[in-house]
């Protein structure tokens, strides 16, 4: 059962070297907060409301969520939501993307919180200090050219790993959100989140040719990112945000 043989507040970390094509590097000239050609670090936070040691982790997002080179998403789990505080940005979608990311980390199954850098590597990330040391060892192989102009996604050509990489659409609000919990292990904690993702769709594939995808526009208020990542939870190889 998802999160059963979970420890909320073990020390998780991942010994040995980080996989080959296992980071994220953008050539995008619409980058928020970055300038244009450097590597863009994708850090993702699994967390939940109902999780009384995810607020160490939630902080320390915040932290970093503005360094120009750092795209940082908070994904909402659902899989405390019976502890009895149903998460209010929680979906299954997100809960299933952590999923797949486990056996490609060495790990059983997922808890809370996980932050996962560029795919290919995890902490826990509650410890001071923690996701910064986590993104300052990631590697950042070059991956494919990627920019969000004009209403359109451009992917430049280049080599993929297995032959096809996912592409990922992502909706998420920038800056901190304060959210009042009533009931569960937070009841009466107001806790913050950082960028929080409201909605994740797989737009179709990259094989390696370029290729230009039509960007559907966002709801209002809503920023947007897209991610080239291998399968199944397998590393990102290039992101962009708007």
């Amino acid at each position: 059962m998802i999160g059963s043989q979970s420890k909320r507040n073990r020390n998780v970390t991942r010994s040995g070297a980080a996989a080959l094509f296992s980071a994220t590097i953008v050539f995008a000239t619409g980058l928020s907060g970055a300038a244009a050609g450097q590597p863009l670090t994708v850090v993702e936070l699994f967390t939940s409301q109902g999780c009384s040691s995810c607020p160490p982790a939630n902080a320390n997002l915040i932290k970093v969520k503005d360094q120009p080179d750092v795209l940082a998403l908070s994904f909402n789990v659902t899989y405390w939501d019976y502890l009895g505080w149903k998460d209010t940005f929680g979906r299954e979608e997100f809960t299933q993307r952590q999923v797949r990311y486990e056996p490609s980390l060495g790990r059983s199954g997922p808890f809370t919180p996980q932050v996962v850098v560029n795919g290919n590597a995890d902490a826990v990330g509650a410890r001071p200090g923690e996701i910064e040391q986590l993104i300052s060892s990631s590697d950042q192989p070059k991956g494919p050219s990627l920019s969000l102009d004009g209403g359109k996604i451009a992917i430049g050509a280049g080599a993929v790993p297995g032959g096809k990489a996912d592409i990922w659409l992502v909706r998420y609000r920038q800056g901190v959100i304060d959210v009042p919990v009533a009931r569960g292990e937070n009841t009466g904690r107001t806790l913050p989140h950082a960028n929080v993702v409201h909605s994740l769709s797989r737009l179709g594939a990259w094989t390696g040719d370029a290729i230009a995808l039509p960007l559907p526009a966002a709801a209002s208020g809503l920023s947007t990112a897209v991610l080239v990542q291998v399968p199944d939870g397998g590393p990102i190889l290039a992101a962009a945000t708007n």
